[in-house]
């Protein structure tokens, strides 16, 4: 009896050490909500516009030094238009907003979240996740880079699979130079 006891109090030893060593080797970053930004892109016929949105959070995590997975929300209540100004600035800001567009009033944020972390090399990433906007979910894949406390990443998405129809000629005739392309560039730049 007194064999067993010992050899289960080993046993237990061993498995709490190892579940307490395995812990210490994952490390959950925040990143740094001010520093971090997001750019994106969008081009029509007759040329384009730009701008930024805010993180409101948004998470790595590493196992041993590599990178292992993702969280990010984005607050769509902040997008800005930033090649122009004033009340033309304000209108397509509002415009982006709308229904036609991001619909932030019933959908304020949009996620992505890692699934698949891939290394493509020294600092390197290949990652596949699933991005929701307008609660629609559909997976993209993107290079992530890393660069001691920086990561950026460069994501092409095609907005009429969250329902982003207004003014694509994929779905509407007779658009001309009005159509807007469907695809638009999102630039992530990360600091933690």
């Amino acid at each position: 009896m007194k064999k067993t006891l010992k050899n289960l109090l080993a046993l237990l030893v061993i498995v709490l050490s190892s579940y307490s060593f395995t812990s210490l080797l994952i490390e959950k970053t925040e990143i740094n909500l001010e520093e971090s930004s997001i750019t994106w892109k969008g081009q029509k016929v007759t040329g384009s516009h730009e701008g930024t949105i805010k993180f409101k959070s948004g998470t790595l995590t590493f196992e041993d030094g590599a990178l292992v997975d993702g969280t990010f929300t984005m607050d769509m209540n902040s997008i800005k238009c930033t090649d122009l100004s004033g009340d033309y600035a304000g209108k397509l800001e509002g415009h982006l907003k709308s229904k036609d567009f991001f619909g932030t009033n019933e959908h304020p944020t949009s996620t992505l979240q890692f699934k698949e972390v891939t290394m493509n090399g020294e600092n390197n990433y290949r990652v596949k996740g699933d991005l929701t906007i307008k609660g629609i979910t559909n997976s993209i894949d993107f290079d992530f880079v890393m660069d001691g406390n920086n990561a950026t990443a460069a994501l092409k998405i095609d907005r009429t699979t969250y329902d982003i129809k207004y003014g694509s000629s994929s779905f509407f005739d007779g658009l001309k130079d009005k159509a807007i392309y469907d695809d638009f560039d999102i630039t992530v730049n990360l600091e933690f």
